[in-house]
């Protein structure tokens, strides 16, 4: 009987689990497992799976086939590079000696990986502290254009013959739109009085 070791699906929708097992590589996916030897989950990154380690040699000395997946997880845990020094004939305490080095490695990866991932955050961080400049610059503008619009008006109901009812002080909430309305309507007033005089 040839047997793999490999993933068998458990959980809800959208929220994977698997168990790591032993089974009959003719069998189907979910079928019945010869043996569990640990849980992975993808989910959850700080605690993602839990193996059997001695329980893996045994299968892996008995010619068990690992799938793409499980052979990760066990590059992650370190049992893939044991097994092969196991398999290379070296005796425990070089194996040792080789797996502490491998770990040494491994931690020194892992901080420069947090290295580069703080200081892509704290690249991130600089535009979010540039924003309010750019809110006030907008504010600033704003100002400056009704400023314009107000000095607009004045200017209007200067050169003009009869002042307007409204009031000097243009709102903010006036328009240019509001300006010609009115400006409009003060000469249709003028050309009223002159046909008016000519009469």
């Amino acid at each position: 009987m040839s047997t793999k070791i490999r993933l068998k699906r458990i959980g809800r929708r959208n929220r994977p689990f698997y168990r790591v097992i032993v089974i009959d590589s003719r069998k189907r996916r979910d079928g019945a497992a010869i043996e569990e030897l640990g849980w992975y989950n993808p989910i959850e990154a700080d605690n993602s799976y839990k193996l059997d380690e001695e329980r893996i040699y045994y299968w892996l000395g008995r010619g068990a086939q690992v799938s793409d997946t499980v052979h990760s997880l066990l590059q992650k845990a370190g049992i893939a590079f044991k097994w092969h020094l196991i398999r290379q004939g070296l005796d425990e305490k070089t194996v040792e000696k080789e797996l502490q080095k491998w770990q040494l490695k491994q931690a020194e990866k892992g901080k420069q990986e947090t290295k580069v991932e703080t200081k892509g955050k704290k690249d991130k961080a600089e535009p979010e502290e540039a924003e309010p400049e750019e809110a006030t610059q907008v504010i600033t503008t704003l100002g400056v254009e009704t400023k314009k619009i107000e000095e607009q008006v004045i200017k209007t109901e200067k050169t003009s013959e009869e002042p307007p009812k409204v009031v000097k002080d243009a709102s903010a909430e006036e328009t240019p739109v509001d300006v010609d309305i009115q400006n409009s309507a003060i000469d249709e007033k003028a050309e009223e009085k002159q046909q008016a005089g000519e009469e």
